[in-house]
């Protein structure tokens, strides 16, 4: 499987199935040169493809942030051109893990905003909690999130309440 396409790996199926992305996870942790080939996935022609290939850079990168630096520019040009619903959910996931500048943190913080807008329940509470672990890294906008996740506890949906109660409870555990 070493010398196989990633984007080979990860195609073909059901769209309910995360296919071999499991696999593809395991390969990038031994083989980290592979990661840039995992990472160009995101950009496929094939939404299978797209969507498994976000799982697995997200499961990898949740083990190993720093796999993700290089790929900063690229990452936050896609957040703002992505409208595929669960490439959004990884990214939301992702973009929080990278080395980021005050400016960058700024620009992602409103592109999450957007996600609370967004028509998918799961786009809505990723984006929330992606707020809130930007907001970890700057304590301006942890006071904005606190107010967005207090808002949410009275208007949002089933899960963005359920997602706000935890949150709310991780912030006032933060504040003591």
């Amino acid at each position: 499987m070493a010398s196989v396409p990633i984007a080979s790996i990860l195609g073909g199926g059901d769209r309910r199935s995360l296919g071999r992305s499991n696999e593809v996870v395991a390969l990038v942790l031994v083989h980290r040169e592979r990661f840039p080939e995992l990472i160009s996935c995101l950009w496929s022609d094939d939404p299978l493809v797209r969507m498994r290939a976000a799982d697995a850079a997200e499961k990898a990168s949740a083990r190993e942030p720093d796999l993700l630096a290089p790929f900063k520019a690229e990452l936050l040009g896609l957040l703002v051109e992505a409208d595929q619903q669960e490439l959004l959910w990884h990214l939301a996931q992702i973009i929080p893990r990278l080395p980021l500048l005050a400016r960058e943190r700024g620009r992602a913080a409103g592109i999450f905003r957007s996600f609370l807008k967004h028509r998918g329940s799961l786009v809505k509470t990723a984006g929330l909690q992606a707020l809130a672990d930007l907001s970890r890294h700057d304590e301006v906008l942890r006071s904005e999130v606190q107010e967005l996740i207090e808002q949410v506890l009275r208007s949002g949906t089933a899960a963005m309440k359920a997602r706000a109660r935890n949150l709310l409870k991780e912030f006032r555990a933060g504040s003591r």
